[in-house]
């Protein structure tokens, strides 16, 4: 680590620009593919910019955000609110959102498969999706009358955003796992399908020492980091926690009292490898089918408002009848009073006075339009989204369906063809009941349209004026009507979600009917007849979600620990605060192994600054460990390929945040200790190659309560300022550090809210520097 000739003419690190800053940052992340930088404020507002510092979007979630973390292809971001909730993003337009914890997202990583699904000829496993071949493309949400673009919480106007996270992110497998605040750990394929969840404090944690192997758990654990390997084989979490022994005695457990600390686990996620052909085509026809429920559920939203409107209409201004009649001393209702002025009989002052002077011929006209119009709006919204969207899921349903029946190969990820079969039936007898709600909206919108060209005609007959022109009724109907309808809704029941608990009076002859249809086949549900058009979604809607908890359980069994590294001891005071401990976590490809099985072709690093009470020997230190669990072959569950290394900060400064850029590279963000109370010391950015750092190899823990990386303190490296490419920062920073290992370039901030961004990868003449103070 000797200085090079030539550093006396350049500073490392180019600096781009040093740029003031109206509010402060809390989360910084680099977009892997382009010069992106999105930024989360202290008052949770998500900033994006371009490099040269443009500002693309603003959003505001309304929630307090705790993570956020980019697609591994850079076109949408995952953000972690406060309440569990995971927001997907694209250029500022919400694409989809998930509940999947119910506390705090502190933490979301998101990894993809290294290889295409496009595989050679002849593998079966290949994903071919064939919805297009005989349907038009999928139908999106309708939209609200009067709704804003941009106002909708599900999707936005303009390009189908939703189509796009659904199709141009399957090209390659891609795993989001996200850590919450109480020790869970959710995974979900394509950042929308949940295929998974494990708590760490449920695990049953191995730990190697003497001569056996110690069953443990997790108390008051809580989760810093997650980091997915690149072959989606191995995950590893960063927690705080309490060690126990299951099988200690409660009175003995004060000696397990050391074991409160930073731990870091390696659990076994193989199953996303072993199982990627078959997992991917299962969360691709599942997420298609949950966005198209969305489809159905906004359909049946919007029809529902407009309905709703709509009568809200004809209520209103029907009201005023009931009212004069009571006035007028009256004992009858306003249905009777129609039917005896449809029946010849003399019509009485209320209806006389209602017909005349409060409804007139204009208010008729417009409430036949609001009513009628409302109806075709509805048969519009039917066929170009509730319908489509219906056939679709029918058609993805039965393709599950049939993966199902492959045993050998899908049976292992928990797909249940019975289930399956209840849903696809469900699917059917879903546009069942989208065929029956259009024929009974039909019937009514016909009904009113009949009712409204009677009272044109009555209108024009008590104003002794020429009805020649209007349109002739039905006597029959209009009975039906006023009898059956004019009190009723029809409409509402089918489509309204809140009322679809409410059952359909069907006769017994027809239940009785269509059970003996069932003995030929078909349907083995009757009890479809009693449901709404609303109650029907919900049902299939629900068989679809028990279909797919199958696979979610059974994916969630097989994903379990297979180490601990008890890193270092921490004081409850550090692990109330995440922000105490600078860490990172990344994974990076083995030179010497190509086309290496499953979980062997990649090396993990862990780096973390050690708190200095956690070792009284060892103070302002780094610790950096590399292998951890890298060999799935070992069969003795030993560490023997894992190493570390303590650095030493450099004297007189004190490590602000840290993050891995590239294999064998760290770099530090460091302030100085000596600054005033305004904080307007310096700082430094150092990049340490930790290919050239002297590993030891960790040996098998002794006891149970050795924490695994003391034996290090009497190794440490330490760090000079003169041996290390070091790039001098005018003002006390803050974390986070933003890194991009893909781009090449650092983004710092100042306490005095400053952005700098460094390109890492070109050093700057110290000329140019002179020149421009």
């Amino acid at each position: 680590m000797e200085s090079k000739e030539g550093e006396e003419s350049s500073i490392p690190f180019q600096l781009q620009f040093d740029k003031p800053i109206p509010f402060q940052i809390k989360i910084a992340e680099w977009n892997p593919e382009k010069d992106l930088l999105a930024m989360v404020t202290e008052d949770s507002k998500i900033l994006l910019h371009r490099f040269n510092w443009q500002r693309l979007w603003t959003i505001s979630p309304g929630r307090p955000v705790t993570s956020l973390c980019w697609r591994p292809d850079g076109k949408a971001i995952a953000v972690g609110l406060e309440d569990g909730t995971i927001a997907l993003h694209d250029n500022g337009k919400l694409l989809r959102s998930l509940k999947p914890h119910d506390v705090a997202v502190v933490c979301l990583n998101w990894e993809e498969d290294g290889e295409s699904n496009t595989d050679e000829i002849g593998k079966v496993s290949a994903y071919e999706d064939r919805t297009s071949r005989f349907f038009p493309p999928a139908p999106r949400a309708p939209k609200m009358p009067g709704v804003v673009a941009g106002d909708s919480s599900f999707m936005d106007d303009g390009e189908d955003s939703l189509a796009e996270l659904s199709n141009a992110s399957f090209r390659k497998f891609n795993v989001l796992c996200s850590g919450d605040r109480d020790g869970s750990i959710c995974f979900n394929i394509f950042g929308i399908f949940q295929i998974g969840k494990i708590n760490i404090h449920e695990l049953s944690v191995p730990v190697a020492y003497l001569d056996g192997h110690a069953s443990c758990k997790l108390f008051n654990a809580t989760i810093y980091k997650v980091a997915l390997s690149k072959d989606l084989c191995r995950l590893v979490v960063m927690c705080t926690g309490e060690l126990r022994d299951c099988d200690i005695e409660p009175k003995e457990e004060k000696q397990n009292v050391d074991l409160h600390g930073l731990h870091c686990l390696a659990m076994d996620t193989s199953i996303f490898w072993k199982r990627k052909y078959e997992l991917h085509q299962v969360a691709q026809q599942a997420s298609n089918i949950e966005d198209l429920t969305e489809v159905i559920r906004e359909s049946l939203s919007v029809m529902s408002k407009q309905w709703a409107d709509a009568m809200k209409t004809f209520h209103d201004k029907f009201h005023s009848l009931s009212t004069l009649i009571t006035d007028n001393g009256l004992e009858s209702s306003p249905q009777e009073e129609f039917l005896s002025l449809l029946g010849g009989a003399r019509i009485s002052p209320a209806l006389n006075q209602f017909l005349v002077n409060s409804l007139g011929e204009v208010g008729v006209k417009r409430v036949l339009k609001s009513v009628c119009g409302t109806g075709k709006e509805l048969q519009l919204v039917v066929l170009d989204h509730l319908q489509p969207a219906a056939e679709i899921i029918g058609f993805r349903m039965g393709e599950l369906r049939g993966l199902s029946r492959w045993r050998a190969r899908y049976q292992g990820i928990g797909l249940d063809e019975r289930l399956l079969d209840e849903a696809t039936e469900n699917a059917g007898l879903l546009l069942v009941q989208v065929q029956r709600f259009m024929m009974v909206l039909s019937s009514v919108v016909q009904q009113f349209s009949n009712f409204f060209n009677w009272l044109l005609k009555s209108i024009k007959y008590l104003m002794q004026e020429p009805n020649d022109q209007l349109m002739s009724y039905n006597s029959e109907l209009l009975v039906v009507f006023l009898k059956f309808l004019y009190d009723q809704d029809p409409v509402k029941d089918l489509v309204d979600l809140s009322e679809a608990d409410d059952d359909i009076e069907i006769d017994i002859k027809t239940i009785e009917r269509v059970r003996q249809l069932i003995q030929f086949g078909g349907f083995s549900d009757t009890d479809f007849l009693r449901r709404t058009l609303a109650k029907e979604f919900q049902h299939m809607e629900s068989s679809f979600k028990r279909a797919l908890l199958m696979p979610f359980t059974t994916i969630s069994r097989k994903i379990s620990c297979m180490k601990l590294l008890p890193l270092c001891p921490l004081q409850l005071s550090t692990t109330q605060t995440r922000s105490t401990i600078p860490m990172s976590l990344s994974f990076y490809k083995n030179e010497l192994c190509v086309d290496t099985p499953c979980e062997s072709g990649y090396t993990d690093y862990i780096s973390f600054q050690v708190p200095d009470e956690a070792f009284p020997d060892i103070q302002n230190c780094i610790g950096i460990a590399k292998g951890f669990k890298q060999n799935s072959n070992n069969q003795t569950n030993d560490y023997t390929s894992l190493e570390a290394v303590f650095l030493s900060v450099p004297n007189g400064y004190h490590c602000v945040d840290l993050s891995l850029y590239k294999d064998k590279e760290l770099v530090l963000l460091m302030n100085e200790t000596s600054e005033n109370s305004e904080g307007s010391g310096e700082a430094c950015m150092m990049v340490v190659q930790t290919g050239d750092l002297p590993f030891i190899s960790i040996s098998r823990t002794r006891c149970l309560n050795q924490w695994e990386l003391e034996d290090l303190k009497s190794s440490i490296v330490y760090l000079e300022m003169e041996n290390e490419k070091v790039r001098k920062v005018p003002h006390s920073t803050i974390a986070p550090l933003a890194v991009s290992a893909s781009r090449g370039v650092a983004c710092v901030f100042a306490e005095r809210r400053r952005a700098l961004v460094y390109i890492l990868e070109e050093d700057e003449d110290e000329e140019e520097v002179s020149e421009d103070k």
